[in-house]
């Protein structure tokens, strides 16, 4: 099949390119700068640079591709970059126009299967109750887009053709820059989401991410939730991390001040249990880590194994093994 990948220098997109290529696709990588198709070019994939707000070049890019998956964003550089005014407004308007455009070039041509990320914590706060994809999504104000998103895909579904929105849980992993603050966080004793410690979090490794854009290939129109097996509560989230970090248990900020942090403060501080049962039966998915309590070990040594060869954080390691040079 003729893949064609956006955001394929993401933290998910660089996983899924190798993915397709081995199970037998043709893909073409979709990059936004030329500085960075050297990683990309070497996998196999053939590259090229286009712009999701130029809708004219998109169509020809998109002509005799049979899938697209869209998982291009733009997200803050930081933690706390994502909490400034205006942080998301590129990335809004990625969701907004640029999965349009995409859309509409997939329409124009005979494209069969249209991919597009979504963003799972947007589920209104459901205590000790699973949620599934029947449950209507309640985004905040900072990500109201993925409902524009979203949309789009549906007007591919209603032409006939299959549309798939996957909806991630929080992702977490080695190259993830929310990952390395709440490392150094924990390391300083605290959480840094507040909320009740007994609220679910629901997580999904970028590697399990990556598996399941290539499975949701063989899905059916709709949305599913990508998540892993058992999402744990925000206190067992927390220790467990610290546990593999060898440092005590953090504080947990109390659930009040979440509503200091604005919309997303709220958004964090929501329990939410989201099943995965959608994607594992249509598509045969499983994650590799049924929750963070596997993952973290392996993110974690890979995080000291980038420290000793680069140092960011300087004594990031399992266990307390600190990798300080």
């Amino acid at each position: 099949m003729r893949v064609f990948v956006t955001g394929a220098t993401g933290v998910v997109g660089c996983r899924v390119i190798p993915l397709l290529l081995r199970a037998g696709h043709d893909v073409t990588a979709v990059i936004r700068s030329p500085d960075k198709a050297g990683a990309t070019r070497s996998t196999g994939a053939r590259v090229i640079v286009a712009d999701l707000f130029d809708r004219p070049a998109l169509g020809q890019a998109v002509a005799e591709h049979e899938a697209v998956i869209n998982l291009a964003t733009h997200m803050p550089p930081s933690s706390f970059a994502a909490f400034l005014p205006g942080a998301w407004s590129e990335n809004d308007s990625v969701r907004r126009i640029g999965a349009a455009n995409l859309v509409e070039a997939a329409l124009a041509r005979d494209t069969k299967i249209f991919i597009q990320e979504s963003f799972a914590p947007a589920y209104p706060d459901r205590g000790d109750e699973w949620i599934d994809e029947g449950v209507p999504l309640e985004p905040v104000r900072y990500n109201r887009t993925i409902l524009d998103a979203e949309r789009a895909v549906e007007q591919f579904t209603q032409a006939g053709r299959t549309g798939i929105v996957l909806r991630f849980g929080a992702f977490y992993g080695p190259d993830a820059v929310q990952v390395r603050d709440l490392v150094r966080s924990i390391r300083r004793g605290w959480a840094p989401i507040p909320g009740r410690a007994d609220a679910f979090f629901s997580s999904i490794a970028h590697d399990d991410a990556a598996s399941a854009v290539v499975a949701a290939l063989a899905g059916g129109p709709g949305a599913y939730n990508v998540v892993d097996d058992e999402p744990l509560r925000r206190r067992e989230y927390f220790d467990s991390l610290a546990e593999v970090l060898g440092v005590p248990p953090p504080k947990i900020p109390p659930a009040w001040m979440a509503y200091l942090f604005g919309s997303i403060g709220r958004m964090l501080a929501r329990s939410q249990r989201m099943s995965n049962r959608k994607l594992r039966a249509a598509t045969g998915w499983a994650p590799r880590y049924p929750s963070v309590r596997e993952g973290w070990p392996p993110t974690i040594e890979a995080l000291g194994r980038q420290d000793a060869a680069g140092g960011v954080l300087g004594q990031t390691s399992v266990a307390g093994r600190s990798s300080r040079r």
